[in-house]
């Protein structure tokens, strides 16, 4: 029964930890490995969310959201550029 509090603030902090990592996810060039991790956390934080309210869910959501749009959109960046120098290096 004491481990209640303690799972409901782990899963507050990973629902946060999780918008922290998607609104880094959405950076140029660096974002994806931050959406894979906010992708992590927010599974996480929804595990215990299955058992116990969270109040955080709302931050778990957007964080989820944000990861997804900079994950894909980065990803996609990220592979034209990488495209791009690798045949101006082998027109070179």
């Amino acid at each position: 029964m004491n481990d209640i509090p303690a799972a409901k603030i782990r899963m507050m902090k990973g629902s946060i930890r999780c918008l922290v990592l998607g609104l880094l996810g959405m950076l140029p060039l660096i974002g994806p490995p931050f959406a894979l991790a906010a992708f992590w956390s927010s599974i996480r934080a929804r595990r215990e969310e299955k058992r116990l309210w969270n109040p955080a869910k709302t931050q778990r959501i957007l964080g989820l959201v944000c990861a997804g749009i900079g994950a894909l959109v980065w990803s996609a960046v990220d592979g034209i550029i990488i495209i791009n120098l690798v045949t101006s290096y082998i027109n070179s």
